[in-house]
């Protein structure tokens, strides 16, 4: 009885440690898998560089446009895993700066993006699918309504046209409606 008792023990034991090996290579291959830059990241590497962005923006539904232009700084930071976008230019007449980070979620399988300037306090957060045969993407996620000071929907959609030539557009809720508050045309420079 004692025998069989250790040798239960020991197949227990040995299973145990194959599990545990096992579920140990497992999760450093899926950490390996999340941490490391792949063909996504790759594409948002050829849009590093120099952009000039033709700006409009409309402040209310139906309201005129404004328009103005500005520089956008696009480049891979953390070894290939997020692409940092500095944009500089004058909004409403006052010096407008941005920043915006780019990544693609390997695990998730969406981009995830977040994005502060100077005409705010908040972060906004949006994530969302690429659509490689497209090459485009929505992105959907929240930011802060600066006049009730609650959070709102905002949706980002975007798209390559070729090598030189991007455009973003955005949309806000405002009432229970969708309206689009900016266009931005990427034109490269460098």
């Amino acid at each position: 009885m004692k025998k069989l008792a250790v040798t239960a023990s020991a197949v227990l034991f040995v299973i145990n440690s194959f599990t545990a090996s096992a579920q140990s290579q497992d999760q450093q291959k899926a950490w390996a898998d999340y941490m490391t830059p792949g063909e996504v990241h790759k594409m948002m590497a050829k849009w590093d560089g120099k952009w000039k962005e033709d700006v409009t923006f409309w402040m209310q539904p139906g309201a005129a446009p404004s328009k103005s232009t500005a520089t956008c700084v696009n480049k891979m930071v953390m070894g290939g895993r997020y692409q940092q976008s500095t944009h500089t230019g004058n909004m409403m007449g006052q010096p407008f700066e941005g920043l915006g980070t780019l990544g693609w979620d390997n695990a998730r399988k969406m981009l995830v993006s977040t994005w502060i300037d100077n005409m705010g306090t908040g972060i906004m957060y949006m994530e969302g699918p690429w659509d490689n045969a497209t090459k485009t993407a929505t992105l959907k996620g929240k930011t802060t309504d600066p006049m009730t000071g609650k959070e709102m929907d905002v949706k980002q959609t975007f798209s390559v046209v070729n090598d030189n030539t991007q455009k973003m557009e955005m949309f806000m809720m405002q009432d229970g409606q969708e309206f689009k508050t900016m266009e931005i045309t990427f034109t490269r420079t460098k």
